[in-house]
């Protein structure tokens, strides 16, 4: 018997896009609206916690684009 290997889902990509300015007031990157720390620390994040980060930028974005 033969395994047929398992599909492997595509890395999650980065939220960059090379607005790369922190905004002192808010902390947060002005392109991308990460925080230096996951900046800083994405590279070392698995999957899981790099989907949790984009979940936290929309609500970012949305939060930042409410009336």
């Amino acid at each position: 018997m033969t395994m047929t290997p398992m599909p492997t889902a595509p890395p999650v990509p980065s939220p960059c896009i090379n607005i790369c300015r922190m905004d002192e007031a808010t902390g947060l990157c002005e392109g991308c609206l990460r925080t230096l720390d996951e900046i800083a620390c994405w590279s070392l994040l698995d999957d899981a916690e790099k989907r949790e980060v984009w979940q936290q930028l929309a609500r970012r974005r949305e939060a930042r684009e409410a009336p």
